[in-house]
């Protein structure tokens, strides 16, 4: 091999009289905590790339919404007529 295509590892131990503290190694994966941290902030803001699956995805809660609301106004209605029945029969 030439001198130029090797590489040199050194670590550096003391610097101006200053030690570096040691690295401790962590493993690729993070912890839960660690990961939750991060994403916190991210939580609150939306990816621009993504926009067209949240505007699918509204339209989606929208329509689920409207649709049980039409089903629970039919229920209303259909037991506020049986207790209108039910009183003219029983007076």
């Amino acid at each position: 091999m030439n001198n130029e295509s090797q590489a040199i590892e050194v670590e550096v131990v003391e610097v101006d009289g200053v030690t570096k503290p040691p690295q401790v190694e962590r493993s690729e994966e993070k912890r839960p905590l660690e990961n939750l941290r991060e994403l916190q902030g991210r939580a609150l803001s939306l990816n621009s790339h993504w926009w067209p699956l949240w505007v699918l995805l509204g339209i989606i809660v929208v329509i689920l919404a409207l649709t049980v609301g039409v089903v629970f106004a039919i229920i209303f209605v259909i037991f506020r007529s049986l207790r209108g029945i039910k009183r003219a029969l029983i007076g």
